[in-house]
């Protein structure tokens, strides 16, 4: 059998991961827009609270460890997200794209069969760049540089890693616990390396 070959478990709980996500996106637009005012005194300081939309990424990789999981949980939960209506409009369908594919290619490059706390951290910044990269190009291409689109790269980096980077394995082992990914490798190894 193809260890890479997607189940219909893999299927559904990507999915459900997604589905979750996007709601979580939904509200997550409601509280970005709202902490907009106080992040006046330096907007690119508002990068810090970005790793919440990069969660499904990382998250769905990590426990179904095949190919394609990061890129279709960031890519789903961002079209849900987008259904569910945002300020940014369907812009979001390409940029959960570039998240995705952000964190794919680090689980890429250690070909699905390295699932430790550098990887998940190195695909959370890779999502994290891609999402920086997209905001500086789509929404501050007249920003300068070195006061605004660098510090924002610089924190959104940042907080994916933080939250994305460090939460995922810590919410899929939280997950694992309660038994309901126990048909996954992640839910069968409880250790978190």
């Amino acid at each position: 059998m193809n260890r890479f070959a997607w189940r219909t478990v893999d299927i559904v709980v990507a999915s459900v991961i997604a589905v979750a996500f996007g709601v979580v996106f939904w509200a997550w637009n409601q509280l970005w827009l709202a902490t907009t005012p106080a992040f006046t005194f330096y907007p690119p300081a508002q990068g810090l609270i970005y790793g919440v939309w990069l969660v499904p990424a990382v998250l769905g990789a990590w426990i179904i460890r095949k190919p394609g999981a990061a890129l279709y949980c960031e890519w789903l939960a961002a079209i849900i997200s987008v259904a569910l209506g945002n300020a940014w409009g369907g812009s979001v369908i390409w940029q959960g794209l570039v998240q995705g594919i952000g964190a794919e290619l680090v689980f890429l490059i250690v070909l699905y069969r390295v699932w430790t706390m550098p990887v998940a951290l190195l695909a959370a910044a890779a999502s994290g760049i891609g999402a920086a990269l997209w905001d500086t190009f789509v929404w501050w291409a007249t920003a300068d540089w070195a006061t605004f689109r660098l510090p924002l790269i610089v924190a959104t980096v940042v907080s994916a890693i933080v939250i994305a980077g460090f939460g995922s394995p810590l919410l899929a082992r939280a997950l694992a616990a309660t038994g309901v990914l126990d048909r996954f490798p992640a839910g069968r190894s409880r250790a978190l390396v």
